[in-house]
C-alpha cells in the first residue's frame, strides 16, 4: 500500500489543513472536497497531483488563508467508481463543501447534473467533459485548462509550424479504445480537411499493456508523425512500440499524460526528443513552488515525499488549487462571507490573465468560456527533464469551439 493510501485509510473522512482553534472560532472555514481515485485506475497520477494540491493549500493557510478564512479539505477515495463518487459528494455537500474535484472522468461526468442542480462548483482540469467549457450550459463546471480538443490542435499545430508542415503528411493517432482515447478524433479530422493532411486512428485495448498488433498495423501505414493518446503505463508501451516500429523519437507527440516517471521507466535515452502537450510548467524554480518549499516542505509539513515537488503531476495539482484559491479570493473580496457555490462560480468568472506567478499559461475565465483560452505549450524530454520548445499559446480554437458548442447543444437537448 502506498504511503498516501495508508494515510487516507487512517483518516476515514475530513481533513483540516493548518487550522488553529483561534482561526476556526473567528472565521468559518472554506471547504474544498477532493474526492479522488487513490486505489484504482488513476493511481499513476493521483498521489502526486493530490500532494501538490494539499501542499499549496497548506501554504495558503500558513500565510493567512483567504481573507482570514482557513481552507479545510474533505478527502475521500472514490476508486474511480461513479456511484461511490456520488455518495462521497453527497456527504461532502452536507458538510458544507463549495468546491469538488473528482479528478476522474467517469465520476465527474456522472456528477455533472448533480452539481448543476446543487450549485456546487466542480473543477475538471485535464479531465471530464470538454464541452463544459461552454459556461452558459455548464455554469458550475470549470475545466480551467486546455481541453483534450485544444491539446490535440496544439500538437498538430506544432507539426505544422516546426516540423515541416502538415500538408500532404500522414498523421497517426494511436489511442486507448475509450471515450478519452477517441476524444481528439473529431477535431483532428476537421483539421485534416482544413490543412490537407491524412489522418488515421489506431486503437488499442484497455489498459494498454498489449499494443503489438496495433503497432504492426501502423507500421504498414508508414506515418510521418505519431500522436499517442493514453495514460499511465500504456503511454510507456506506446513510446517503446513506436521506436521499435521505426518511428523517430522527435516524431512522437503525446497528450498531457506523459511524465518524468514514464521517461525513467522507458529507460536510457529512448525518450529523448519525445514531445508532449504541457499544461503547467515543471521543476522547482517557479516562485509558487519556492514558497511551498520554504513554508511547507522545509518545516516538515508536506503531504508526501519531497522528491515529488516540481514533478509534472505535482505542479498540475498546485496549479488547480492556485486557480481555485484565486477564484475564492476574488469572490470573498466582491461578495463577502460566507462563501457559497454561487459566489465561487462568479469568482471563477472574474479571473483574468492569472498564471500562478508564471507557472502556467495566463487564463481568463468568463461566463461563456470556462476553459480559460485553451493555452498550453509543447515540451520535449532532453534526458533529464521536460524542456519547453514553444511559448504558451492556443491553436485552432475555431475548430475546438465548434466541437464544444455542438456537444453542449447535445447535452442541453438531452436534459
Amino acid at each position: 500500500m502506498k504511503p498516501f493510501t495508508r494515510w487516507l485509510a487512517g483518516m476515514a473522512g475530513a481533513a483540516a489543513l493548518g487550522l488553529s482553534g483561534t482561526a476556526q472560532a473567528e472565521k468559518e472555514p472554506i471547504k474544498f472536497a477532493l474526492l479522488q481515485d487513490f486505489t484504482a485506475v488513476y493511481t499513476f497520477v493521483t498521489d502526486e497531483y493530490h500532494q501538490g494540491q494539499r501542499d499549496y493549500l497548506r501554504l495558503v493557510n500558513e500565510t493567512g488563508g483567504i481573507e482570514g478564512h482557513m481552507i479545510e479539505t474533505i478527502v475521500r477515495d472514490t476508486a474511480n467508481e461513479p456511484q461511490r463518487g456520488l455518495e462521497a459528494y453527497n456527504r461532502a455537500r452536507r458538510e458544507g463543501a463549495v468546491l469538488v474535484d473528482f479528478f476522474s472522468t467517469p465520476v465527474s461526468r456522472a456528477a455533472v447534473n448533480r452539481v448543476l442542480s446543487d450549485e456546487v462548483v466542480m473543477i475538471t482540469a485535464l479531465h471530464g467533459r470538454g464541452d463544459a467549457s461552454e459556461g452558459e450550459t455548464f455554469p458550475f463546471v470549470f475545466p480551467m485548462m486546455a481541453t483534450y480538443w485544444s491539446q490535440a490542435t496544439v500538437l498538430a499545430d506544432y507539426i505544422d509550424q516546426h516540423q515541416g508542415g502538415l500538408e500532404g503528411k500522414r498523421i497517426a493517432l494511436v489511442h486507448i479504445d475509450s471515450p478519452f482515447g477517441r476524444e481528439p478524433i473529431p477535431v483532428l479530422r476537421d483539421l485534416a480537411e482544413k490543412k490537407d493532411f491524412e489522418l488515421r486512428a489506431f486503437a488499442y485495448p484497455s489498459p494498454g499493456t498489449e499494443q503489438s498488433a496495433t503497432w504492426s498495423d501502423l507500421r504498414r501505414y508508414r506515418p510521418d508523425h505519431v500522436i499517442i493518446w493514453g495514460a499511465g503505463g500504456g503511454q510507456q508501451v506506446s513510446v517503446r512500440e513506436a521506436i521499435r516500429n521505426g518511428i523517430r523519437q522527435e516524431n512522437i507527440l503525446s497528450v498531457v499524460w506523459l511524465a518524468e516517471t514514464d521517461a525513467r521507466n522507458v529507460g536510457g535515452n529512448h525518450m529523448n526528443g519525445v514531445k508532449r502537450f504541457e499544461a503547467v510548467g515543471t521543476g522547482t524554480d517557479h516562485p509558487i513552488i519556492q514558497d511551498i518549499m520554504e513554508h511547507v516542505i522545509e518545516p516538515g509539513r508536506g503531504q508526501g515525499s519531497a522528491n515529488n515537488v516540481g514533478t509534472t503531476y505535482y505542479n498540475i495539482g498546485v496549479a488547480t488549487m492556485a486557480v481555485a484559491v484565486e477564484a475564492a479570493r476574488l469572490a470573498m473580496q466582491e461578495f463577502g462571507a460566507p462563501l457559497t457555490g454561487e459566489k465561487l462560480r462568479d469568482g471563477f468568472r472574474m479571473i483574468e490573465n492569472f498564471d500562478a506567478r508564471g507557472m502556467m499559461p495566463p487564463i481568463t475565465i468568463t461566463a461563456g468560456d470556462h476553459q480559460g483560452g485553451g493555452y498550453g505549450r509543447v515540451s520535449a524530454w532532453n534526458g533529464e527533464a521536460w524542456e519547453p520548445l514553444t511559448d504558451w499559446y492556443a491553436a485552432h480554437q475555431d475548430i475546438v469551439w465548434e466541437e464544444i458548442e455542438k456537444d453542449a447543444a447535445g447535452f442541453r437537448e438531452g436534459r
